[in-house]
C-alpha cells in the first residue's frame, strides 16, 4: 500500500505564499497521478490539482489556475504545491491524493489519501 505524507501546511497573510509537498513510499500503477484536495470548514473537499508521473501533465482547479503550480520528482517520489497570491478562501486542510484516473479529479478516483496538512490564509 503506498503511503502518502504531506508537509509545509501553515499561517500566512492575505496574498502571501506557501509551498507544501508530499513525499509517496513509492510509486505503483496504482498511483500513476498524484494530486492534491481540500476541505473548508463546513465544505465538501475539493478538488485543487494533479500531476502525472510519467509525464508532468497537470490538471488545475479553475479556482486556482495561475496562482498555484504543482510539480513532481520522480527521483524522490515528491509532489510539491506552489501555492501564490493566496486569499483567504484557500484556507482549509489539504490532502494529498494518488490514484489512476487524471484530470478534474473527483474524491471517488482516489485511492490513497495523506492525513493532511492545515493551511490558514489570514486576511
Amino acid at each position: 500500500q503506498v503511503q502518502l505524507v504531506e508537509s509545509g501546511g501553515g499561517l500566512v497573510q492575505a496574498g502571501g505564499s506557501l509551498r507544501l509537498s508530499c513525499a509517496a513510499s513509492k510509486r505503483t500503477f496504482t498511483n500513476i497521478v498524484m494530486g492534491w484536495f481540500r476541505q473548508a470548514p463546513g465544505k465538501e473537499r475539493e478538488f485543487v490539482s494533479a500531476v502525472r508521473w510519467t509525464d508532468g501533465s497537470t490538471a488545475y482547479a479553475d479556482s486556482v489556475k495561475g496562482r498555484f503550480t504543482i510539480s513532481r520528482d520522480n527521483a524522490k517520489n515528491t509532489v510539491a504545491l506552489q501555492m501564490n497570491s493566496l486569499t483567504h478562501e484557500d484556507t482549509g486542510v489539504y490532502y494529498c491524493a494518488s490514484g489512476r484516473s487524471f484530470g478534474i479529479l473527483r474524491a471517488g478516483d482516489v485511492e490513497v489519501w495523506g492525513q493532511g496538512t492545515l493551511v490558514t490564509v489570514s486576511s
